[in-house]
């Protein structure tokens, strides 16, 4: 099984998906960004873009990978991956079933308010323009068709470690 955490660029979905992954038995995380930076690795460069899910071979790589990854160590892969694009999502949702691969699909949600705030507020990564353009591209896809394709985890009021323990659960039941 897949379970897939989706949501924008500092929704928490890394974090979140290191504390869930102990929560889940027989778990591995796979982020899907790393098959994207293989991807970015080619040289010469494949055509320019601004993000590498752009790359038609990025959507099955990705499928591959994973049934590849399950097929030898079995158990459960937990994927944080910002998919907004609709079609991408079917995509790689379509193709996940062709193999009869279950997905769990959550989206971290937050605010904008309080999204702005941790994006720009980050002691880690710092503000970042990268993540703050995607605001509203989020927002356009909440609203037209992402929550309506997944299960909304609201962590405006919540830490990472309560948004883990909440998707474990609703895994569990």
């Amino acid at each position: 099984m897949i379970v897939w955490l989706n949501g924008t660029h500092g929704a928490g979905k890394t974090t979140t998906s290191a504390l869930l992954q102990p929560l889940i038995p027989d778990s591995r995380v796979f982020d899907a960004e790393k098959v994207g930076e293989t991807l970015m690795d080619i040289k010469p460069g494949l055509p320019g873009t601004d993000n590498f899910q752009h790359w038609p071979p990025w959507r099955p790589l990705v499928v591959e990978t994973a049934r590849r990854v399950l097929d030898y160590a079995g158990g459960t892969l937990v994927m944080p991956m910002t998919v907004l694009v609709e079609q991408y999502w079917r995509e790689i949702s379509s193709g996940l079933a062709q193999h009869a691969i279950p997905v769990r699909h959550f989206v971290l949600h937050t605010d904008q308010d309080t999204l702005r705030g941790r994006i720009e507020g980050d002691t880690v990564l710092g503000p970042s323009p990268f993540r703050l353009k995607y605001l509203e591209p989020y927002a356009e896809a909440a609203r037209t068709w992402l929550h309506r394709e997944a299960e909304v985890v609201d962590t405006t009021h919540l830490t990472p470690a309560q948004a883990a323990l909440q998707i474990a659960e609703a895994i569990k039941s």
